[in-house]
């Protein structure tokens, strides 16, 4: 029969060599279809026709996922980060269920991720990426939904193959909004320790994560390898127009560097251990507001939205650090 959208699936295997193929170990509770990204180009010459010449090349095989906004959760988040941030090794947290997986972005030398390869398709035909890692990932939320993700992944090649079998749905918690904080301090201070209490509405992190394929002449049409270039991590956040986000004015106008958490949980853990008792997530940032849009409305309600953008600040430590907490003893 023809394919059927309902019928798409995406899984995931992580791969123990870059480049070499695995079979898939997850099903992605997410949404997205990959995409042949070869080239293909046709001659350039001058051979006595107005019209181009049935003589094409491809000089190059790429691939795509675009992995589609949907909700973001405790468990699933981690895939992204590995192979967006960098591959992280996971303590448990005392002697509770709960596993801390700690991600921090490249400063001063590059990040090693995780590469996957990712089977998508539906009954009808299935495609197969290895090589695939996270080019760009957004995070974001509104007041009274849940905290939604996207991300960009780049692989060697797509290639007919088939899904692996007897995967089923990992079980999965949404991250909300609502159980969500948001945390401001100066970076001589401690992160984390200031509450901006109700007037966060909305958020959107969007990162670049410095990676890249790199082309060479060495055999193959494909990438032979990846590299990290600079990254970029971007915070765009809506406030209630009241005292805090007028003080967060005054700092922006001064260039005053600060730290910012967002930090949302969600249900307790089965047992709990010496620092967490719930899920947990934490987006921790530091560097400066860029700038402030003038007043807008939401529902007859003046509200403002800034950006902030993270750089590393000597004085905190810090850049850009993404702390998982759940109950996975290792990213499956």
């Amino acid at each position: 029969m023809a394919g059927v959208s309902g019928l798409r699936k995406l899984q995931l295997g992580r791969e123990s060599t870059a480049g070499t193929a695995v079979a898939a170990t997850t099903i992605l509770r997410s949404k997205g279809t990959l995409e042949d990204a070869r080239e293909q180009k046709q001659r350039n010459e001058h051979v006595g026709y107005l019209s181009a010449i049935d003589n094409s090349y491809q000089p190059k095989l790429a691939a795509k996922l675009a992995q589609e906004d949907s909700e973001a959760t405790f468990e699933q988040l981690l895939h992204t980060l590995e192979a967006g941030v960098m591959t992280a090794t996971p303590t448990q947290d005392g002697t509770g269920s709960d596993y801390i997986y700690v991600y921090t972005m490249a400063t001063t030398a590059p990040k090693t991720p995780k590469s996957y390869t990712i089977e998508g398709g539906d009954n009808e035909e299935v495609e197969e990426m290895e090589y695939s890692l996270v080019e760009d990932f957004t995070l974001s939320g509104n007041a009274g939904e849940a905290v939604m993700h996207a991300a960009n992944w780049f692989g060697r090649q797509l290639t007919v193959s088939s899904f692996t079998g007897s995967l089923a749905a990992p079980s999965v918690e949404d991250i909300l909004f609502s159980k969500g904080k948001i945390y401001a301090d100066l970076v001589g201070g401690t992160l984390g320790a200031t509450v901006l209490a109700n007037t966060w509405l909305y958020f959107s992190l969007q990162v670049k994560t410095g990676f890249r394929p790199v082309f060479t002449g060495d055999g193959n049409k494909y990438f032979s390898f990846h590299k990290q270039v600079e990254s970029e991590v971007l915070l765009d956040i809506t406030f209630e127009h009241d005292a805090i986000s007028k003080a967060k004015k005054v700092l922006w106008r001064a260039e005053t560097p600060q730290q910012i958490r967002l930090k949302f949980e969600g249900n307790a853990v089965a047992t709990p251990g010496t620092t967490y008792s719930l899920k947990t997530l934490l987006i921790d940032l530091a560097g400066r507001f860029e700038k402030f849009d003038k007043l807008g409305e939401r529902d007859g309600n003046d509200v403002i939205n800034a950006r902030f953008r993270a750089s590393y600040n000597p004085t905190a430590a810090l850049f850009a650090k993404f702390t998982v907490v759940n109950e996975l003893t290792a990213v499956p």
